[in-house]
């Protein structure tokens, strides 16, 4: 009985939990707390804090890859073991051995559903329903929002070139880079291509400063423009008529693809979703999209993604580099969007409020609602929000854009 009382003891989590996983739990209350009381984007934070600490709980096996063996098939023919069998030829097309591949032990559930982020699932998926959502009005109306848009990936580049001095090889480089765009299914997709040994790293990166967003641009747009440039008011954009609205996810997706092509799969799906919102006559389409498909795969995607955050792979001093270097992809793009943006107002004589260009970066809607905030705490009676979608949908386009380029280049 004593040693019954024993083993049971040495099988449960509390015999074999481990320092690393106790920090990596204590990291996941925090993601928690933020997301539950902070309110700081609790879709996102709640599954991806929640799946943190599942793959962190001691002998709990939820992110554990299946176990095959390979045995002679006569023996697994014995052992009534059913697999795939294999034959080994040598040469001159004799068979040398036939063996069978079977399955001894199954894996987690969560290490099945990290398939849809490993193999770039998901991704495609979140931006068929991101696409469902937009409304690309107000760029249409206002074309040269496209340039704040692409100005925001100004820090992917700038820290792909950091990335690099820190030692990271180029494909690691590209995808820590993406972090600048603000864009979590853009940076798992380029991640699972180009560095899929970081993707814990790199997607926990870009979603937390997704989340982060009301954080860290205030300050940013705050120190680049002064109170008067805050309080500019912006004229009233013109009306889209629906054929533009339709002809422009077309346009999009055949231009993208055809000048870079791995870029097809993210830009087509936001576009396809785009087209069943704009269309109006696949108004069932438009609502899965918009909410079943894209609520079951942000659940999938934002677990799986917590989970990747394991004690042995995410408390390494590379992590804290890419963490480090994702403040500054962050950082640089939103400075980059709104130094444009001051620019561009000064081009077009004072009717361009800069604080648009911070809402370039990829977090849709929540760069452009920061915009709005920071706009009103100037003047109460300025309204950005929708002069701010413009960057704000062209940087979604931007982000993988960027990420077709840096795929092309180095996939």
């Amino acid at each position: 009985m004593g040693q019954a009382l024993l083993n049971f003891w040495q099988d449960t989590g509390f015999a074999n939990i481990q320092g690393g996983q106790v920090i990596m739990m204590l990291v996941s209350f925090v993601l928690l707390y933020l997301a539950i009381k902070k309110g700081f984007e609790p879709l996102l934070l709640v599954p991806i804090a929640f799946g943190m600490l599942l793959a962190n709980l001691p002998v709990a096996g939820v992110m554990n890859a299946p176990i095959t063996q390979l045995v002679p098939t006569d023996v697994a023919h014995a052992l009534s073991m059913e697999g795939n069998t294999l034959q080994f030829v040598g040469e001159g097309g004799t068979i040398v051995g036939e063996f069978t591949l079977y399955l001894k032990e199954i894996g987690g559930l969560l290490y099945y559903l990290f398939q849809g982020d490993h193999l770039g699932i998901f991704p495609p998926l979140i931006f068929l329903g991101v696409g469902a959502m937009t409304d690309f009005g107000p760029l249409i109306a206002n074309p040269k929002s496209l340039l704040l848009g692409a100005a925001a990936q100004f820090g992917i580049y700038i820290t792909f070139a950091g990335a690099i001095m820190f030692g990271f090889t180029a494909q690691e480089a590209s995808a820590i880079g993406i972090i600048g765009g603000a864009d979590g299914p853009t940076a798992i997709f380029l991640a699972s291509k180009l560095a899929p040994q970081k993707l814990g790293a790199i997607a926990v990166a870009a979603y937390s400063y997704m989340a982060l967003v009301p954080v860290i641009q205030p300050p940013i747009m705050k120190f680049l423009t002064t109170k008067k440039e805050r309080e500019i008011k912006m004229e009233q954009l013109r009306v889209v008529s629906k054929v533009e609205k339709i002809i422009f996810p077309i346009v999009v997706t055949i231009l993208v693809a055809l000048i870079v092509p791995p870029a097809t799969a993210l830009v087509g799906m936001l576009m396809l979703g785009n087209l069943f919102k704009e269309s109006g006559v696949v108004g069932r389409l438009t609502d899965t999209a918009q909410n079943a498909l894209m609520n079951i795969v942000t659940i999938f995607l934002g677990v799986t993604v917590g989970a990747t955050a394991s004690a042995e792979y995410f408390l390494q001093a590379e992590t804290l580099k890419i963490i480090f270097l994702g403040v500054i992809a962050f950082s640089c793009g939103t400075a980059a969007g709104v130094l444009l943006a001051k620019l561009m107002n000064k081009l077009t004589g004072g009717k361009l409020n800069p604080l648009i260009g911070s809402a370039g970066v990829s977090a849709v809607p929540m760069a452009a609602r920061v915009s709005q905030v920071e706009g009103q705490k100037a003047d109460p009676s300025n309204f950005l929000l929708m002069h701010a979608m413009g960057p704000n949908v062209a940087g979604v386009i931007g982000s993988a854009v960027s990420a077709g380029v840096l795929l092309s280049l180095f996939g």
